[in-house]
């Protein structure tokens, strides 16, 4: 069985701000012992859910770009800085399409 942590290797090439990076991993290591959801739908509902959990907000019906969290926070300018934005269109559609491949393969 495949691991839900296995969709965030290896991590992407470009963040959107600081924070970013620090939920990827938070959510990986959160993820580590999950088993992947036999369906496309269920490994999105998890991952969003996911986020929700870790960030605060719902990223799906949030409209702000970005939120600061503390716990993310590690230094910089826009340290703890989560830029929803990018997750929205570039790193969840990053992991479905990791995903993607594993339900199919």
């Amino acid at each position: 069985m495949k691991l839900v942590s296995e969709l965030f290797e290896p991590e992407p090439p470009r963040w959107g701000l600081r924070g970013d990076p620090w939920v990827w991993r938070a959510m990986a290591e959160r993820l580590a012992t999950t088993y992947l959801p036999p369906s496309l739908g269920e490994i999105e509902r998890l991952l969003y859910a996911e986020f929700d959990r870790l960030v605060g907000v719902h990223l799906a019906t949030e409209t702000t770009e970005w939120v600061v969290r503390e716990e993310f926070a590690h230094g910089g300018v826009s340290s703890g800085a989560v830029h929803l934005d990018t997750w929205r269109a570039d790193l969840m559609p990053l992991l479905l399409d990791r995903a993607s491949s594993k339900v199919a393969g």
